[in-house]
């Protein structure tokens, strides 16, 4: 959301502004707001925080608490300014726009990861080269550098640790090892709209290559010489199993709840996450508290990714996705649009439990699920966790970067409106 606001007088329930919004529905934090305010987007602040929520045109600013129960300017906590909103179209969040005040951090880490990988065997660098060159966008080690920054703010750091950057890369090396074996359990061909690395080298050379990363990430990781650290990342590649295993051993059923679905993708996603923007607040040695947040705002954000992803396994073609449309379906994944379209449609809970046997059926199933209320719940779950995500941002001080962690909420919600 990009908007402008000028001329307010705080003092008063009129408020002389102009606004640039997108028409979505939405909720924001945003804070610092003196008389003369300021931008969200350009992110120029002074002052106490307020929360924004606007609604189809609307805007309501309420002025969050401070501990004598006054606000900026005397306008009273019981007090809520309405602001009209001219609704104007704006561009999309990008990712590249997203990670621009981490561009450099992201380019030394390019240019650092065939080369920690190692070179001691020609084809485990091809694979290597296979995953790292297919298009990644690098999310985790951006959250990374942009959670470490944020955090750094905080400490009073001026520049990036050494231990920093290595974690960067070690949570890269991790996300690339879980991959290339996912990819071998799901027989998956095609990731981001290339072969996969067992398509190209066999599946005996797709497992090593994981196992290679995996082992290799864990001796970075013991060398930073941080016992929470290597803790907290350690029980992440245990996790990883974990996920693999519930999900194998939950496959075609119909019973599976919400809870359950939400620990197996905590599992599969979030714990990565969380462990990565946990590990940057530590290393910036700020407050128990503050790192906890992160940790919760990775969580949050890592399980709304995995419901969005879920549910443009659905909405979108397999070009969109780079790889087969309605995937996990057909295997049996029961996937948070299949949950809550289970509640409303018994012959849904037939076509899977027949896992697909009559032709037509998984077509039939992929309807049910997209028109009878698997997807709207779906979203509400997705934006529900981003919510979550943005409160945990509040521990952080204003700044480009932590606007952009907000931002990548935004970037993720986008993705299914």
């Amino acid at each position: 959301m990009m908007m402008s606001c000028r001329n307010i007088d705080l003092g008063t329930s009129v408020l002389d502004h102009s606004c640039s919004s997108s028409s979505t529905s939405r909720r924001f934090l945003f804070g610092n707001c003196s008389k003369n305010v300021c931008m969200i987007g350009g992110r120029s602040y002074a002052g106490n925080l307020v929360f924004l929520r606007r609604d189809f045109g609307t805007c309501r600013a309420v002025p969050a608490k401070s501990k004598e129960n006054s606000l900026v300017n005397g306008i009273g906590q019981d007090k809520t300014v309405m602001l009209n909103l001219r609704q104007e179209s704006r561009k999309p969040i990008s990712l590249e726009n997203l990670f621009e005040v981490v561009a450099d951090d992201l380019q030394r880490l390019n240019d650092n990861l065939l080369s920690i990988v190692g070179a001691e065997n020609p084809v485990l660098i091809s694979a290597a080269e296979q995953i790292f060159s297919a298009g990644g966008k690098r999310m985790r080690p951006g959250l990374v550098f942009l959670v470490s920054r944020a955090t750094a703010e905080l400490a009073g750091l001026k520049e990036l640790t050494v231990e920093h950057r290595r974690l960067g890369e070690i949570i890269e090396m991790i996300h690339t090892a879980s991959l290339i074996h996912d990819d071998v359990l799901d027989e998956s061909d095609m990731r981001r709209g290339k072969e996969t690395v067992h398509e190209l080298f066999g599946t005996r050379v797709a497992v090593l290559a994981g196992d290679f990363m995996f082992a290799q990430a864990s001796w970075y990781l013991a060398n930073l010489e941080n016992l929470q650290v290597i803790k907290l990342i350690s029980q992440v590649i245990k996790d990883f199993a974990s996920g693999e295993i519930k999900q194998a051993s939950s496959l075609f059923d119909c019973d599976v709840e919400l809870d359950d679905y939400l620990l197996k993708s905590y599992y599969k996603t979030a714990s990565l996450v969380a462990a990565s923007t946990k590990g940057a607040a530590i290393f910036s040695k700020v407050e128990s508290e503050v790192a906890e947040q992160m940790y919760q705002f990775g969580k949050n954000l890592g399980l709304s990714f995995q419901v969005v992803d879920d549910i443009l396994d659905f909405t979108q073609s397999t070009e969109q996705l780079g790889k087969p449309a309605a995937n996990d379906l057909a295997k049996g994944n029961i996937t948070a649009p299949v949950i809550f379209a289970l509640e409303n449609e018994p012959r849904l809970r037939e076509i899977i439990e027949s896992e697909f046997c009559e032709p037509g059926s998984l077509e039939e199933a992929i309807e049910i699920v997209r028109n009878r209320g698997g997807i709207k719940k779906a979203q509400e779950l997705a934006k529900e966790k981003g919510e979550l995500a943005l409160k945990n941002l509040n521990c952080l001080p204003r700044s480009g970067f932590r606007s952009a962690l907000e931002d990548m909420v935004m970037f993720n919600l986008e993705r299914i409106d």
